[in-house]
């Protein structure tokens, strides 16, 4: 099934000129599963990223960049976010570095992610990449040299961690849209996503093996997605699986052409968008919180949850909607029935 070579085309920029080395990388901290405690009101050093793996290892590209200009970028140099409709697009915006998980980017993709995420009118949030060429190549690896010193690298891997935690505790639903690479890091901010939607034409990997830097912390996200095996062929080797490859393993939701994306996307936002809120996040939270749980223990919780669930002024709304045959018209709040 898996792949053991990958086949990536060497790129040119739009004038003709051959891109430069990325300084996107390897590993980053993610998806440490926070503890989601059910407190509800119910009551309970490199100059380019070799991504390209298989017989003959191939950078992948961009034009190289100095780390003291990165100072001087705004935020929207490293993603572009957008609001529409209860609905928050997250679209990583530096290609130059094939969308890199530098300390800068995370730091934005943190504060896109946890921005007023307890507001009714936000009901899902969208992250993607730059159309049929890069989703994330991972880390900066310009950031993880000895020059920058270990103070630096470990503010690196603990945003890393928050941002992946972050989405977790999400209390909506986070979708990553690819259409193209996601390497190393790149692959774990997918992993770390609720629902991951591709096109036929994105690959998965976790190289960081090849350049000397285990993906130790892509792995975690990573080995919570797919069987261990599969996680371990893919750090060990750094072997890239192809986007079928990467649904028979479970760790996107579906496969779709390039064309088709965006509407698919839709289809998922729009059905998100017709439950109620709050039900949509307390389903979000147990699903995280019952992962590690023994099996009595978490059919325990699970039957505790749907008890006082039906409590809920939306819980009953929607049974009486359904019974009734008509449109539920929801709180989005956590209102008792009285």
């Amino acid at each position: 099934m898996l792949r053991s070579a990958a086949n990536q085309e060497d790129g040119k920029r739009s004038d003709g000129r051959a891109i430069g080395r990325s300084s996107a990388g390897c590993c980053g901290r993610p998806e440490a599963v926070s503890s989601l405690i059910v407190s509800w009101s119910l009551g309970v050093s490199c100059g380019g990223a070799w991504c390209r793996v298989g017989r003959s290892i191939t950078r992948t590209f961009s034009t190289p960049r100095r780390l003291r200009d990165l100072r001087h970028r705004s935020a929207s140099d490293y993603a572009v976010t957008t609001q529409r409709n209860g609905v928050r697009t997250i679209t990583l915006n530096d290609p130059s570095s094939r969308n890199s998980l530098s300390l800068e980017m995370l730091n934005v993709l943190l504060r896109d992610i946890t921005k007023d995420q307890d507001a009714t009118e936000l009901r899902a949030i969208v992250v993607t990449g730059t159309p049929g060429q890069v989703f994330s190549a991972g880390h900066n690896l310009k950031q993880l040299t000895t020059a920058i010193g270990t103070d630096r690298h470990r503010e690196i891997f603990s945003t890393c961690e928050k941002l992946m935690s972050a989405i977790t505790a999400s209390p909506v639903p986070v979708i990553a849209a690819v259409d193209g690479l996601a390497a190393a890091a790149g692959c774990q901010l997918v992993a770390a996503c609720d629902i991951a939607m591709c096109t036929e034409r994105s690959t998965f990997s976790t190289p960081g093996s090849n350049f000397g830097i285990f993906c130790s912390t892509p792995g975690v996200a990573l080995v919570r997605n797919v069987p261990r095996k599969v996680a371990a062929w893919m750090l060990f080797t750094g072997l890239p699986i192809s986007a079928h490859e990467a649904y028979e393993v479970g760790l996107v939701s579906k496969v779709v052409s390039p064309e088709d994306l965006a509407k698919e996307i839709s289809i998922i936002t729009d059905a998100i968008l017709a439950k109620s809120r709050s039900v949509v996040t307390i389903g979000k939270k147990f699903l995280h919180e019952q992962i590690d749980l023994d099996l009595p223990t978490a059919y325990s919780l699970g039957t505790e949850i749907m008890v006082q669930s039906l409590k809920l002024k939306d819980s009953q709304e929607g049974l009486r909607s359904f019974i009734d045959k008509k449109k539920p018209v929801w709180t989005h709040g956590y209102e008792k029935e009285q």
